[in-house]
């Protein structure tokens, strides 16, 4: 397919336009097709492994994803589909569910209640449906509809899983009002999805992703993206009214991690969605509820889109790989199959936006990132952003994260553990030593960082506490300015002369520059010994600088200077900031003279 134009006049940051969406849509529908099964039920990707679900079930995640996908280009063009996207997801739809479970039909889908990963699916069938109803649903013959009806009703029961999967039965049960189907039943659903998600529910627009505090992009591209497009589809204004302002809060924060070059912040699980990272800001331009104006809307959302397809999202035949950039299986789980990084389609969102909308006419203006230096705290999670406009590098500092498994035991998720992430390096995979980490050296192991325990957040500054080993406490605090930061852990029940050791950014060659000096604690003639971390998901061969010292009496203070910069030529961090220890308090001068002070008490944080 050709390529439309760039138009740096309308898009002076990106180059692109609805046009380049609605093509980059086609691409991908239009690669996927050789793949589908002789009835097109099911859409059997290529891959490197099968998910834990099975290959039957990662073929319907195939076709449901892009079966998303297709909705949302069709109906964005009011129903205009010049390749015949629908046609064939209508008759895949039919021939998946003539026999579901049998599996000598090679078309068949796995029922909910044999494969509970095909509820996970229902929710894109559903709202495929729901979004091109008068062109797909409406055109079938009765019989097909009453056996989709069947096999998505499941859907409607309890959640097996309790996080954000309460939302696929939600989902489901929108279109199957819409359709007249089960209505009271559906309306149950959706009562009980939305009681159980508000539970999490902590404030300024940020949920925890299940009874742990596990934050991450499923905020964004669920835990907000499910309710708030069910009212806007269903017309409920008395839901929107109450879900649309957490949307907008969540936005005025969620969109000051997407860096200038694009990319989101590679922070949590399934990263492999890459540019479903661009669902909320639209969600928040179709429903009016975002901080964005309609030019940076599109910037971001268009810059994320081109990050990881000018980078190899898709390999040379036109598939989305299980990976960042190209294929990188660490950032992969379990349940990762061929067909999941068509999760992406959510991305695609915008496309519900009619043409004439501001979000497609304006001119691109720039991301909160570009404007101006920002240090941001975000109590509710307990993490701080920090971003230099300079570069437009974004970074994350982690006080209150986890993920949902977390528990004393076991390895730290390199997706959730670190102490800070960036949208421009790492983080490093085990076996190789952990990136941004504080940990105490026993026998030569390095401590795991386990849950953290947030202790607050306020300007330029988030702490935490972690309990590496039984009765042993670190305080951890990060103080941030520009591009510097102050790295601060408080030792306390430590054997004496304990081990510690304090790592850096995980840079790849190419990349920004990191920095890491020691201020208090560690030996006056401390040096950083550059270790070698293996791949990122930036790419081979990172380097990550870590600092060496050791425990003294009942607690130990240890402080570090740290930098991540994509100028050229960087000042040294320890000029960036002159840091006073008073005992357990930290008097700060940065580079500017702007000064600030932080006490390392549980009880006064």
């Amino acid at each position: 397919m050709p390529t439309p134009p760039e138009n740096r006049e309308l898009s002076p940051y990106t180059g692109w336009t609805r046009a380049h969406w609605e093509a980059a849509a086609d691409e991908l529908l239009l690669a996927v097709r050789p793949y589908a099964s002789p009835r097109h039920g099911l859409i059997d990707l290529p891959g490197p492994r099968p998910s834990w679900s099975g290959i039957r079930s990662d073929g319907l995640e195939g076709y449901a994803r892009t079966f998303l996908l297709a909705a949302l280009r069709v109906a964005g063009a009011r129903g205009d589909d010049p390749h015949g996207h629908l046609a064939r997801y209508a008759v895949g739809l039919a021939a998946g569910t003539e026999a579901p479970g049998d599996d000598t039909d090679p078309d068949s889908w796995p029922r909910p209640t044999d494969v509970r990963q095909a509820i996970v699916e229902s929710a894109s069938v559903a709202l495929g449906l729901r979004l091109t109803r008068p062109w797909l649903w409406d055109a079938l013959d009765d019989r097909t509809r009453q056996r989709a009806a069947d096999w998505l009703l499941p859907a409607l029961d309890p959640s097996p899983v309790d996080n954000n999967w309460w939302l696929f039965g939600l989902t489901v049960a929108g279109f199957l009002q819409d359709a007249g189907i089960e209505t009271d039943r559906a309306a149950a659903t959706i009562d009980r999805s939305l009681d159980r998600i508000e539970q999490w529910y902590l404030g300024e627009g940020w949920y925890s992703d299940g009874d742990n505090r596990a934050f991450d992009h499923y905020n964004a591209w669920a835990l907000h993206f499910y309710p708030v497009l069910h009212a806007h589809l269903a017309g409920d204004r008395a839901l929107l009214d109450r879900h649309g302002p957490r949307l907008h809060a969540h936005l005025d924060a969620y969109t000051r991690l997407f860096d200038a070059n694009g990319a989101p912040l590679p922070f949590g699980r399934s990263l492999t969605y890459r540019f479903a990272a661009a669902a909320a800001p639209w969600l928040g331009a179709l429903t009016g509820h975002t901080p964005l104006t309609p030019g940076t809307t599109r910037r971001l959302a268009s810059g994320a889109l081109r990050y990881f397809l000018d980078r190899g999202a898709a390999d040379s035949r036109g598939l989305l790989t299980l990976g960042w950039h190209g294929p990188y299986e660490p950032v992969l789980q379990s349940y990762s199959g061929p067909g999941s990084p068509y999760w992406a389609s959510k991305g695609f969102l915008g496309l519900l936006l009619p043409a004439g909308h501001p979000a497609w006419t304006d001119p691109e203006q720039p991301l909160p990132a570009e404007n101006a230096d920002a240090v941001t705290p975000l109590p509710a999670p307990g993490l701080l952003v920090q971003s230099t406009a300079a570069d437009g590098l974004v970074r994350l500092h982690n006080h209150g994260s986890n993920h949902v498994s977390s528990h004393q035991a076991g390895e730290d998720d390199s997706g959730y553990a670190r102490h800070a992430y960036s949208t421009r390096t790492g983080p490093t995979s085990s076996p190789e030593a952990a990136d941004n980490h504080f940990a105490l050296l026993i026998d030569g192991k390095v401590t795991r960082r386990g849950p953290a325990v947030p202790l607050g957040a306020g300007p330029g500054w988030a702490a935490s506490r972690h309990t590496p080993l039984p009765g042993v406490h670190v305080l951890s605090a990060t103080l941030a300015h520009g591009r510097a930061e102050v790295r601060a852990h408080l030792v306390t029940g430590a054997p004496e002369g304990t081990a510690v050791r304090q790592t850096g950014w995980a840079t790849t060659p190419g990349g920004p520059t990191a920095q890491l000096h020691p201020v208090h604690g560690y030996p006056q003639d401390a040096e950083t010994v550059p270790l070698a971390t293996g791949a990122t998901l930036q790419g081979p061969d990172s380097r990550t600088a870590a600092l060496h010292g050791t425990t003294h009496g009942p607690e130990t203070l240890f402080v570090a200077l740290a930098s991540l910069t994509a100028e050229p030529d960087p000042a040294p961090v320890s000029t960036l900031a002159h840091v006073q220890v008073d005992g357990r308090t930290l008097r700060v001068t940065w580079q500017n003279g702007t000064t600030s002070q932080l006490a390392l008490d549980p009880e006064d944080l």
